[in-house]
């Protein structure tokens, strides 16, 4: 059934927008999170990779996450020699998390789950009234 197919595909983009959702607030938690010690790596930005799933039960491709990985890139450093964390020199590696950035994450996959979310609503409220016309 056509409906069905309609109510897993937005099942599966919600689910992996949640999951996106949960790695951008990881993020933005952890925005100051530092290194213990001098030289020691802050928290790297976390990054959602999504990829299509062939779900054979319905008959469909959806989507998934295929991997929660760790974005590349240096480190921004600031200067702090009061830091336990604070090198030589005076400078604390900083987590590569930009906060405009994560930002700009969260709404897309809140628009985006909520697109979902319209759709699984409108696909029940087609399958309730075709369970009522046929009563």
């Amino acid at each position: 059934m056509e409906l069905e197919k309609a109510l897993r595909i937005s099942a599966a983009g919600m689910a992996a927008q949640s999951t996106r959702l949960r790695v951008v607030a990881e993020n933005l938690a952890n925005r100051d999170s530092t290194g213990g010690a001098p030289g020691a790596d802050p928290y790297r930005r976390r990054t959602v990779t999504f990829s299509e799933r062939l779900d054979r039960a319905a008959g469909t491709r959806t989507v998934g996450v295929s991997r929660v990985g760790e974005a590349p890139g240096e480190f921004p450093r600031r200067y702090e020699p009061s830091h336990p964390a604070a090198d030589a020199q005076g400078y604390v590696r900083t987590p590569n998390v930009d906060s405009l950035v994560e930002v700009m994450d969260m709404r897309e996959a809140q628009r985006s789950y909520g697109a979902n979310l319209s759709v699984l609503e409108t696909t029940r409220g087609m399958l309730a009234r075709t369970i009522e016309a046929l009563r």
